[in-house]
């Protein structure tokens, strides 16, 4: 594996992504139009996720279900802006067993629906409030333009489904979600990103807010990367979901929704990765440190696996790679096109002195150290990779933020940087449809709504602030 079959990242970015896609075994390409085939490297990495993740929302008290993939279109029809906002992206089965259904079922494109149903049959009081539910699964969203994880037909993700006595308990709950995302994209992705409120015309169907984290990549285009809704008593109203509060009186619940998908994982290859391959931040890798030795002699062999097993004892997930049908440097590339944190290189001078060769995957700067010591400095290495690369990300979304006080200066930037536009907005849906068919620029949140100025397209009195930006 040699580097020049990466194409460069600036240059010919859709290229690089799809070659470091299938270059770092993340995927393959299904054989239906816009489907994947996640290999285990890259379900690794989404595995690592799932973890991170479940652990934030179980310590709020949401449990795990499962809900069935095909849902009856009557389900759908139930709120009229949920299914008019994903009537585009539907995929229906119309015959099944060798005959026409009697009602033709969507595949799951989200489940506000169906698990409504059962929120209605489950719900008669206040005391069997709030309910807390949450599925990994999968979804299907017909998909005009495909790449893999950014952008498929068919993809992995969590749904959180809630329903709450109060609209103050929904409102807490669609802001912890948002939080734990944050969380997990901060710590674990090492992604910096803006959370904020979506547009009138961004909100999700069927919603009444949607709050989201807004990532800037490289490119300067931003990538909407998780979302959590309130949906007030939208599909409560749509589907009868009442209970008996204490009172006597009957009342309509109050609901949220949240996801994060494997679209997260096209974020993290575009926002970390470079020249040269994929990098995976350290807490969410795989593989965090991988072992090449020099040659696979039975000595040098007995000297790395006595590595190995030291950094094992202290929970680094760690991998020698003895293949011998590979040269020593064909397998460094290979494992820095694949992202792995640390890459230890074992040769006979090693073995001899007791030490260890170490290489950052993100700067490719080498330390030495002793071997009583590996699994501390590996340790240590790990931490400092994971933390630079937020610092890097940061870096990036503050260098990639602008001003603009009016539209010319607005369409100035998007054309000339990119990037995110911050400006003082009111929000309009007309307004935003103009600015979209002209620049291709879209809302991607707000981010305040205690400042005084002057809206920058119609030059009225404003007191909110949105950033604007390409997406990808």
């Amino acid at each position: 594996m040699k580097k020049k079959l990466l194409p460069n990242k600036t240059e010919n970015p859709a290229e690089w992504y799809t070659a470091v896609v299938r270059l770092a075994e993340l995927a393959d390409y299904g054989p239906s139009k816009g489907s994947m085939i996640i290999r285990p490297y890259g379900y690794g990495i989404w595995e690592n996720v799932q973890k991170a993740f479940d652990e934030m929302i179980k310590n709020y008290g949401v449990e795990n279900a499962y809900f069935p993939l095909f849902i009856p279109m009557s389900y759908m029809k139930k709120e009229a802006s949920h299914v008019e906002g994903f009537a585009p992206e539907l995929a229906v089965v119309t015959h099944g067993g060798g005959e026409e259904l009697e009602e033709p079922l969507v595949i799951r494109p989200t489940s506000e629906s169906i698990i409504n149903e059962s929120f209605t049959k489950w719900v008669q009081s206040y005391r069997d409030l709030p309910i807390k539910v949450n599925q990994w699964s999968n979804a299907v969203r017909w998909e005009k333009r495909t790449l893999p994880f950014l952008r498929t037909t068919e993809f992995l993700w969590q749904e959180g489904h809630t329903v709450h006595r109060t609209h103050e308990e929904a409102k807490e709950m669609q802001k912890y979600a948002m939080e734990s995302y944050s969380k997990l994209y901060r710590n674990f992705f090492a992604l910096d990103g803006y959370v904020g409120r979506k547009s009138k015309m961004e909100t999700f169907a069927g919603a009444d807010e949607t709050l989201t984290y807004e990532m800037m990549m490289p490119s300067g285009k931003a990538l909407q990367s998780c979302t959590s809704h309130d949906l007030g008593q939208n599909f409560a109203r749509a589907f009868d979901t009442k209970f008996q509060d204490e009172d006597g009186e009957e009342k309509l619940v109050w609901q949220t929704s949240w996801g994060v998908s494997t679209r997260s994982i096209g974020g993290l290859i575009v926002g970390h990765g470079d020249d040269n391959g994929l990098i995976v931040p350290p807490r969410l890798a795989p593989i965090q440190v991988v072992i090449v030795p020099v040659d696979t002699s039975d000595k040098l062999l007995e000297y790395c696996n006595l590595i190995m097993s030291k950094l094992k004892s202290a929970g680094i997930r760690v991998k020698l790679d003895d293949r011998d049908d590979e040269r020593f440097g064909f397998k460094l590339n290979k494992w820095e096109v694949k992202g792995v944190p640390v890459a230890l290189k074992i040769g006979g001078k090693e073995a001899e002195s007791k030490q260890v060769t170490a290489r950052r995957r993100d700067s490719g700067e080498e330390v030495k150290f002793e071997l009583e010591s590996a699994a501390v400095k590996s340790s240590e290495l790990l931490g400092s990779i994971q933390e630079e690369l937020l610092i890097r990300s940061t870096k990036i979304k503050e260098e990639s933020t602008r001003e603009a006080v009016d539209y010319d200066q607005f369409k100035q930037i998007i054309q000339d940087h990119k990037g995110f536009v911050k400006v003082f907005w009111n929000d309009n849906p007309e307004v935003e449809k103009k600015i979209k068919e002209e620049t291709m620029a879209i809302s991607r949140c707000l981010i305040s709504e205690d400042e005084e100025g002057v809206d920058f397209y119609t030059g009225e009195p404003s007191k909110t602030v949105w950033l604007f930006a390409q997406a990808y």
